[in-house]
Order: C-alpha cells, then sequence, then structure tokens
C-alpha cells in the first residue's frame, strides 16, 4: 500500500512539473522585477544605485529570469554614462540582434546612430547591434520589456528597443 501511494506521489508530482514547464513564459512589469532587483548594482568598480521604477523584465515557463532596471550613473565618467544607463540580468542563454549572451550581469545602453551596446561587468564592450524605433508605441517608458509578435521580446527605451530572445 506505501509503495501504491509513493507512485501516485511522484506521478502528480511530474505531472505538476510537466505543467509548469508548458506554461508561458511572463513579462514582468516594473512593480514584477523590482521585487527581485537590488537597491543598487557593482558595475566598473563602482555601486550605483538601481531606479526600481523604470525596470522590467521576462519570466519564463521555466522558472528562469531575464531582469533588467535603470541605474544612476551620477558618479561614473561622461564616456561611461554615455554607454551605460541600464543593468542587465539574465539566467539563461539569450541572443541580442543575433549576438549570444551567456548568463550573468551586464551593463545596457541605447548609444548615438541608433545603437544598442552590451557591456561586462568591468565596462568592456562585448557587442553593438543595431536598435528600431517603434514610432507606433502609445505609451513610451524609459524602460520596458514587452512581448514580440514575432517571436521572443522586445526591450524599449523610450520608443527606441532591441529584439531578445531564449
Amino acid at each position: 500500500m506505501k509503495l501504491k501511494a509513493f507512485f501516485l506521489s511522484a506521478a502528480l508530482l511530474l505531472t505538476g512539473v510537466a505543467a509548469s514547464a508548458q506554461g508561458s513564459d511572463t513579462v514582468l512589469k516594473a512593480s514584477d522585477a523590482q521585487k527581485l532587483l537590488p537597491a543598487s548594482v557593482f558595475f566598473r568598480g563602482q555601486s550605483a544605485t538601481t531606479q526600481l521604477r523604470n525596470s522590467g523584465g521576462v519570466k519564463f515557463a521555466d522558472g528562469y529570469f531575464v531582469l533588467t532596471a535603470a541605474v544612476d550613473t551620477s558618479g561614473y565618467s561622461t564616456d561611461v554614462q554615455a554607454k551605460y544607463q541600464d543593468y542587465f540580468i539574465t539566467e539563461v542563454p539569450i541572443t541580442i540582434g543575433g549576438h549570444a549572451l551567456a548568463p550573468g550581469a551586464y551593463g545596457i545602453g541605447f548609444i548615438g546612430g541608433d545603437k544598442f551596446i552590451v557591456l561586462d561587468i568591468g565596462g568592456h564592450d562585448l557587442f553593438t547591434v543595431d536598435s528600431k524605433t517603434d514610432a507606433d508605441l502609445k505609451r513610451p517608458m524609459p524602460l520596458m520589456v514587452e512581448s514580440d509578435p514575432a517571436g521572443g521580446f522586445k526591450l524599449y527605451s523610450g520608443r527606441r528597443f532591441v529584439n531578445f530572445k531564449r
């Protein structure tokens, strides 16, 4: 009898795991993401305060996250400020504009010439991709993540965005 109960419990547990793995990815708004993000982050030898009201991300169906938040870069040099605007964390490998990005913490920014840059935690350039402008966006925010109807997600800064996907 105990063995039957064990197998029944195991079957229910596996069914629950399968059901949660088959769920859908969830776009996180600032109110969701700020519960997960720290009040300050380390980047390029300094600590910067996060602007949690300007944050977002994705919770994937399997429980992994991509999170991002705007940061106060006032203590950084002007050349770092020109590139580093937001903190970006991914728990899984993703691609941004066709470039692979491993799990980790990064600095990101939308820069001149309709470009988007990704920097490692030491402030070194990893890659730059083209950004696009969404003139039809109804309510642009300083930072937000939205689902992309074509697949994946869009990371916005105002009306400018890049696509990323897992």
